[in-house]
């Protein structure tokens, strides 16, 4: 079968309810029994077909009452405002899942877990990142707020570094791993300090991960 031709490289930030690490990332059940996670991406470089994708942002809000793998989640996408709707409809086909090979992608995989779609989002994303320090930040004014920091030592407050390699990975072949504090109001609500997060410079295209 052909696909429409994407990719999008950029730095990412996630953050979600597990503790550090997130079993997620190892096949193994959520820390909690649930799943909730904010996702966002800047596209430095990126198309849909002959669509420009190039210097947009686009954030995920995320929940499955259970593991991932059991279904019955909800998604909200926002989609930063000055896209274009070729621009809108090319993100929100590739966010879904949609035009990539069969598993390729972690929005293929987990566009087969989502019993609820919300409608798309177009608002203003603050989008800050330094992975080589695991400082960062998403901010949607009114709907979420996520800060991203090095995991620190409980006795000396010294960072810790944890780096982590998934030569197979259908979201990032190698990401830094930080600690989370993230509030978010809506459709999704997501609410936790000191969890998970990693943070990677994404290439996913059509075939997945490079």
């Amino acid at each position: 079968m052909a696909y429409v031709d994407w990719r999008m490289r950029g730095p990412e930030i996630t953050s979600c309810n597990c503790d550090w690490g997130c079993p997620c990332q190892f096949n193994a059940l959520p820390t909690h029994g649930d799943c909730r996670a904010v996702v966002a991406m800047r596209i430095d470089e990126g198309h849909f077909g002959d669509t420009d994708l190039s210097g947009l942002t686009w954030c995920g809000m995320f929940a499955w009452p259970k593991a991932i793998h059991e279904g019955n989640g909800e998604a909200l996408v926002v989609i930063a405002p000055e896209a274009n709707p070729a621009q809108r409809q090319g993100l929100l086909t590739i966010l879904s899942g949609q035009e990539t090979e069969p598993g390729a992608t972690i929005f293929n995989v987990f566009a087969t877990t989502f019993t609820k779609m919300h409608e798309p989002v177009f608002a203003p994303i603050d989008f800050q990142l330094d992975i080589d320090r695991r400082s960062g930040r998403i901010r949607i004014e009114g709907m979420v707020d996520t800060k991203i920091e090095p995991i620190r030592n409980p006795v000396t407050g010294a960072e810790h570094r944890a780096r982590v390699v998934l030569p197979q990975g259908f979201e990032y072949l190698e990401a830094e791993y930080a600690s989370s504090d993230t509030r978010a109001s809506g459709p999704v609500p997501l609410d936790w300090s000191k969890s998970h997060a990693h943070v990677a410079m994404l290439d996913l295209s059509t075939t997945g991960a490079a």
